[in-house]
């Protein structure tokens, strides 16, 4: 039963993770997209973004050795791209997006298996090792929660 709760707390609409995350991601680390979209696609962009950073994090806490889970501190850059596609009448939201990002996880004084770790605080020791700086792609089709991890690269310590 304990599992299957685990495997619930991720599996949540994105929508939801939008709307928890979402305001908090774009205004607190400012990610805009970058190029020269129209409007629509900046606005398609900016609401899938913070899914995505979700994403990308769930899956480092994952793989991560460390008992204790990582938040996000900063996006320190992102640029999506449009998937190419394979068909000329082919929409933009059926092919799907491919973000590019950096972004600094700090350590939390949670474990990664806790159930509330998005409201518990970083750790406080300044300590290098709290830090994780990692480049991720990820191909994303968000608006029906399907993501896929192409690349993830982390480097202990301060992106500073």
């Amino acid at each position: 039963m304990m599992g299957r709760q685990r495997r619930c707390r991720w599996a949540q609409p994105w929508t939801l993770l939008l709307l928890l995350l979402g305001p908090q991601l774009l205004v607190t680390h400012g990610w805009r997209p970058q190029g020269n979209e129209n409007s629509k696609n900046r606005n398609i962009l900016k609401l899938y973004f913070p899914a995505v950073v979700e994403y990308a994090l769930h899956v480092y806490n994952l793989k991560s050795q460390d008992r204790n889970a990582y938040k996000v501190v900063r996006v320190l850059r992102s640029w999506p791209e449009w998937k190419a596609s394979t068909s000329h009448s082919e929409q933009k939201e059926e092919k799907g997006l491919v973000f590019s990002m950096e972004l600094q996880f700090a350590r939390i004084r949670c474990g990664k298996f806790d159930e509330d770790i998005d409201n518990c605080p970083f750790q406080a020791t300044p300590d290098v090792n709290n830090t994780v700086t990692c480049f991720f792609t990820v191909d994303a089709k968000p608006w029906k929660t399907e993501f896929q991890l192409l690349n993830d690269t982390c480097l202990e310590g301060s992106a500073a």
